[in-house]
């Protein structure tokens, strides 16, 4: 008898590391995949679906304008109610640190089902950043019933706090969702990225738009930016700017109108894979571009005070600059300059995966579930 597995997420970064990851559980004859997807984020949780054709079976589409935190975890946890005592899955696998990831494990928890959390263990420890995703994720590490982290830090973050449910070493599935998309002949979606001399400029791919960098942070992320488009004509920056009406409005007010800034639409997962691995270097406050970039040969500046993903920095293909305007204009000159530092960022080993994270998944949770004897070997950056 297969067993059933339901994945439910909701916003685009969850959808780029999970659909991979759905695609193999629909592979394995022991597993009957159920997907469930809150729509947290519609219009960029469809662009990544389409992706990777996968076709959710049920869909909360919770999305309402100016949506508060309240709101989302309330209107996923009453939806997801009917559906989790309709379908009893054996299982429910949810990954990271969203608001969808935590109401789904809290709903999955009340109804005496088992919780798979995938991307486990990563942690700032500071529960105000980012915000909520700390919260989210400690909160989910509680519940879960076992535990698959990408990296052996991340597992050892576990047992300092003493979770006593399996944790498996997996790698990232992000890493495995490149596989999919990057490609040498890749043709852009997006008009203004097919138009874009990537021999003749230093691209710069830029994403912001964290909820603790609201305010004077982001201030000073779009200030740096413009200073550093003026003063490098060399340099294109590319920046997909984030539907959140306060990231939409204040990009515009700093960097609209110069000449070399690139403000487009969020991107679909391809054209911003294939960006970033056609750009100079990466700046950013997200998760996910910090393991992706690395595995793409590109250095990356992270626009945050610290980052839950210590292995890049301490690889050296990751630098954490913070969010004071000198901080980032300066480091990204230093890059800009094409030196030792960007040499040594742009050639360091990614630890985050080798592509095979989701194959590692499916393995561990088939032994979990008592349809395999042995788990998969755990991932080893470098193989060692």
């Amino acid at each position: 008898m297969k067993r059933t597995v339901m994945s439910i997420f909701g916003t685009r970064p969850e959808a780029n590391k999970m659909c991979p990851l759905v695609r193999e559980l629909e592979s394995r004859g022991e597993i009957e995949s159920i997907v469930c997807v809150t729509a947290q984020h519609r219009e960029m949780l469809d662009q990544m679906l389409a992706a990777f054709d996968v076709h959710p079976d049920y869909d909360l589409n919770i999305m309402e304008k100016r949506q508060t935190l309240s709101t989302i975890t309330a209107k996923a946890m009453t939806g997801l109610e009917g559906i989790l005592q309709k379908v009893r899955p054996d299982i429910v696998l949810v990954h990271g640190d969203t608001t969808t990831t935590f109401a789904s494990a809290l709903a999955a928890f009340y109804n005496h089902i088992a919780i798979g959390h995938v991307e486990a263990g990563l942690r700032s420890f500071d529960l105000q950043s980012p915000y909520p995703e700390e919260a989210n994720r400690r909160l989910v590490g509680a519940l879960a019933d076992v535990h698959f982290s990408p990296t052996k830090n991340n597992a050892a973050n576990l047992r300092r706090e003493r979770i006593n449910a399996p944790v498996f070493v997996t790698g990232n599935t992000a890493i495995d969702a490149l596989k999919l998309t990057v490609r040498e002949d890749y043709a852009f979606e997006n008009e203004a990225l097919r138009k874009l001399r990537f021999d003749q400029k230093k691209v710069i791919a830029i994403t912001a738009h964290r909820r603790e960098n609201y305010g004077a942070p982001m201030e000073n992320i779009m200030s740096a930016l413009g200073r550093i488009a003026r003063a490098h004509p060399e340099a294109q920056l590319v920046y997909p700017v984030h539907l959140s009406p306060y990231v939409q409005e204040t990009a515009h007010r700093h960097l609209d109108g110069i000449e070399n800034v690139l403000l487009i639409d969020p991107l679909g997962v391809a054209d911003m894979h294939n960006l970033m691995a056609r750009a100079f270097f990466v700046m950013t406050d997200s998760g996910g571009l910090q393991e992706e970039a690395p595995a793409l040969g590109k250095p990356v500046l992270v626009l945050r005070r610290e980052t839950e993903r210590p292995e890049a920095v301490e690889a050296g293909t990751v630098r954490v600059i913070g969010t004071e305007e000198e901080a980032i204009v300066s480091e990204a000159g230093i890059l800009l300059s094409g030196g030792a530092r960007y040499h040594q960022m742009a050639h360091a080993v990614n630890p985050y995966g080798d592509g095979f994270a989701c194959r590692r998944i499916a393995d561990d949770l088939l032994y979990y579930l008592g349809e395999r004897d042995t788990p998969a070997e755990d991932f080893s950056a470098g193989g060692a």
